[in-house]
């Protein structure tokens, strides 16, 4: 029974491909719907994914899927079976997956009341309402931002990669789409038919990602994503934004699954964002281009970085050592100064900037604190930024 149904769901997947590369190769729209039509009547959230990941697999770069994207979405529109499932988090207040499909509601209203209305009217007022409302849906971007940045790194590690690659290049095409309507309504001499056109493609696309997040996208989620997961997109979410107004609601999760966390960091050093190994965070401070001095709550020399591009010579001896030994003596008293200031908390950083052979030296101290402000010590970066001194105009291309 079970060959059945894998010989069965391999020949439906086998038909799907074949009518896109069709669609691809140019069958009409409605002539392709009526063969989906008649073959298919239906499609799972699933099959979809399968789709796109095996014509990937097969070749099809993801520039073309990305291209079929909209065409999929019209031939599957109304057709996908499984988006009627009980989905708990949906109801569940300020839950992120309820918070991105009410913001989608919000931005189908925002296009009808906010935008639509004002198509095609080229009265003073009527163009400055569709200037404004073009605006406000700008801020789409936040939305697709926390799509891309909280919900894709979860299929992502579920090997599922055509989703999050296809949805982020339309999602960076609305974004340039919107930015060119918004020059056009700036510029006094744009013709409005090309306006027209334009906020009518772009509404377009925009329905046809909701269509796609909420059938496609929320559903995949909820099946891959875990608790934990939800957590951490959740605390991601003040960060990056909302579109237009945060959620009233509040999914703050007092209590996170300490079991799940220890995994994640696996005996590694845990930070505010992610985790690492020794060997990675030693690297990556020794990379850094410039140097580091770290000098503890009582004054003595705890740490400093070994890169490459060293400026002032500092021996491993002299960690241990106090601060005041470490400078000369006529400077010692500007040294002991700034951290007196730091730890009475007076300053949180001062600044220096010295020029030193061919070197144009910037010394910056920066006082150390916990979450509860308690002043932890002294860290000082000290670099040379002559090379950016001399920056002019813009590099855009990789050097050869």
């Amino acid at each position: 029974m079970s060959e059945f149904i894998d010989n069965n769901s391999r020949e439906r997947q086998a038909k799907l491909k074949e009518l896109i590369k069709k669609i691809h190769g140019g069958m009409p729209l409605e002539e392709a719907k009526a063969l989906f039509k008649k073959d298919f009547q239906e499609i799972s959230t699933d099959e979809i994914v399968k789709l796109e990941q095996g014509l990937m697999d097969e070749g099809m770069s993801m520039d073309e899927v990305q291209s079929l994207c909209d065409v999929h979405a019209a031939v599957f529109d109304g057709s996908i079976t499984d988006i009627h499932k009980p989905k708990s988090m949906m109801n569940i207040p300020g839950h992120p997956a309820k918070v991105f499909s009410d913001e989608n509601k919000n931005i189908l209203e925002l296009m009808e009341s906010e935008i639509k209305p004002y198509i095609g009217k080229e009265d003073p007022n009527s163009f400055l309402m569709l200037r404004i409302g073009i605006e406000r849906l700008m801020e789409i971007s936040k939305h697709y931002s926390r799509k891309e940045n909280l919900f894709f790194p979860s299929l992502e590690k579920k090997g599922i990669t055509s989703i999050p690659k296809v949805m982020w290049g339309v999602d960076d095409e609305i974004r340039q789409d919107l930015k060119v309507l918004k020059s056009l309504l700036d510029d006094k001499s744009s013709k409005y038919s090309e306006i027209e056109r334009k906020t009518w493609a772009v509404l377009e696309r925009v329905s046809d990602m909701v269509m796609k997040e909420e059938n496609i996208l929320l559903p995949k989620l909820s099946d891959v994503m875990s608790f934990y997961d939800w957590i951490l997109a959740d605390k991601g979410s003040d960060e990056i934004g909302y579109f237009l107004k945060a959620p009233k609601e509040s999914w703050a999760v007092k209590e996170e699954d300490k079991e799940t966390e220890e995994e994640i960091v696996n005996g590694e050093m845990k930070f505010d964002a992610g985790s690492l190994s020794q060997i990675e965070l030693n690297s990556i401070l020794n990379t850094l281009p410039l140097d580091m001095t770290f000098v503890d709550k009582d004054g003595h020399v705890k740490y400093f970085t070994q890169g490459k591009e060293r400026i002032f010579n500092r021996p491993v001896t002299i960690i241990g050592r106090h601060v005041s030994l470490c400078h000369p003596p006529k400077s010692v008293h500007v040294v002991e100064d700034i951290i007196e200031s730091f730890r009475d908390g007076s300053k949180d950083y001062e600044d220096f900037y010295i020029q030193l052979k061919e070197m144009f030296v910037y010394i910056r101290y920066f006082a150390v604190r916990d979450k509860e402000n308690n002043y932890l010590g002294t860290l000082e970066i000290t670099q040379n930024i002559k090379p950016m001194r001399e920056l002019e105009g813009e590099k855009r291309l990789v050097s050869k």
